[in-house]
């Protein structure tokens, strides 16, 4: 088997770390052919020395002198938003990681489809914004789209034959056409730091408590949408358009361990789960090796020390993440996008100590009971919802914090 030429956007991010190493584990079946990181200019020069990718990119133009002197060697260089499309689109690449957290993944997506490369989405975004817009590319262009986040990966595993050509057309799963088979889409949550904390003491939750999460370590961002439950809503928005499952079929249960990364159930009440130890690296070289297994360095489960795998509901009322999420998914539309550019500013000011954390909900509920649903909408609206969001999220906090002052003032 020859190698699988890969290009990663969001190199020197947690994923794109984990990408290099699964390149390190499996020499012969990975190469890393092109780079990209947003301002990390330092990190990804030591990337590009070790990878010698071809070509490399830095969104940030501003430190592409600094880029330039840590290099020992002389890659291609790209740069701004555009250079992000430009090496999704290499010539020798066969497959582009997109690892890009926020909306800057979905352009260079959607060029890299347009191109012809199987995409490995990692990136939320990209498909709980535009997933409608990503798959029909995708099948047009007769390429693949494989899910890097744990949990759909895991899904793709219990659904996956090895065969046929991905995505599938509208309403089939992408395993071969398995869709009316299918009952549930299980997506298991750790439940984040604040599984078992009463919501009366949610508003006294800090930005560090938040985040600590108990599993996996990730960005902040991400960390926090692990503790409202807003990165599982997100996700099952992302399976929908993913295996082409309506929304009422996909479902999220509560598994503090972390082992069991998602489940199908089939329309005979037969259960698929996929477990391995909390490690991206698994879903990462699946999606680059499909539809083959390859040997790696990665521990194996030892079941004698597993004890117990527990499962419990969702707290849905207490986190209204969830549904929110299966709003927006079954209304579709330019409303998963409002909801999920709400959900980035409110975390921003959340991060920044400006509000507190149920804040984060009602904020995005507020902001899309505000949007007019615009339906099967093109790139373009997408981007205009995206943008009216964020800047009446803004203006909404704002509001928010002035009449907080306002009222402090008063009394």
């Amino acid at each position: 088997m020859k190698r699988k030429r890969v290009v990663v956007l969001g190199a020197t991010g947690s994923i794109g770390e984990s990408a290099l190493k699964v390149a390190r584990d499996i020499p012969d079946r990975m190469e890393i052919v092109g780079l990209a990181a947003n301002s990390n200019a330092s990190k990804l020069a030591a990337q590009a020395n070790e990878t010698r990718a071809s070509s490399i990119c830095l969104v940030d133009e501003g430190r592409l002198d600094e880029l330039r002197a840590a290099l020992t060697y002389a890659p291609r260089i790209f740069s701004g938003a555009a250079g992000l499309c430009e090496i999704a689109t290499l010539a020798e690449a066969e497959m582009v990681l997109v690892a890009i957290i926020g909306t800057g993944g979905l352009r260079p997506a959607l060029a890299a489809i347009s191109a012809g490369k199987d995409l490995a989405v990692a990136s939320k975004e990209i498909l709980v914004m535009a997933g409608e817009i990503v798959m029909r590319e995708a099948r047009a262009q007769g390429v693949r789209v494989l899910p890097v986040d744990s949990e759909h990966n895991a899904i793709f595993q219990c659904l996956d034959r090895g065969i046929g050509i991905l995505p599938m057309d509208s309403g089939e799963s992408q395993d071969g056409g398995m869709g009316h088979q299918v009952r549930r889409l299980i997506l298991t949550a750790s439940g984040g730091p604040f599984r078992e904390t009463p919501a009366a003491d949610f508003p006294s939750i800090t930005v560090e408590q938040a985040l600590r999460h108990p599993t996996w370590t990730m960005g902040p961002k991400i960390t926090i949408d692990s503790a409202t439950l807003f990165n599982k809503g997100l996700e099952m928005i992302e399976a929908h358009w993913l295996f082409g499952v309506e929304m009422k079929r996909v479902e999220v249960v509560i598994h503090p361990q972390s082992i069991v990364h998602s489940m199908v159930e089939f329309a005979d009440g037969s259960v698929l789960a996929q477990l391995s130890h909390s490690d991206m690296c698994f879903p990462i070289q699946y999606a680059v090796t499909w539809p083959d297994r390859v040997a790696n360095s990665l521990p194996p489960l030892d079941f004698a020390k597993l004890r117990q795998l527990e499962f419990a509901p969702p707290r849905s009322d207490d986190f209204p993440a969830l549904n929110l999420a299966r709003r927006a998914g079954e209304t579709g539309g330019t409303l998963p996008a409002v909801l999920n550019a709400a959900n980035e500013v409110a975390v921003e000011a959340f991060l920044g100590k400006r509000i507190g954390f149920p804040v984060i909900w009602k904020t995005v509920e507020a902001v899309m009971d505000q949007h007019r649903v615009i339906a099967q909408p093109n790139l373009d609206a997408i981007l205009r919802a995206d943008q009216w969001a964020r800047t009446e999220t803004i203006k909404r906090l704002k509001n928010d914090e002035s009449g907080r002052c306002c009222a402090s003032v008063t009394a």
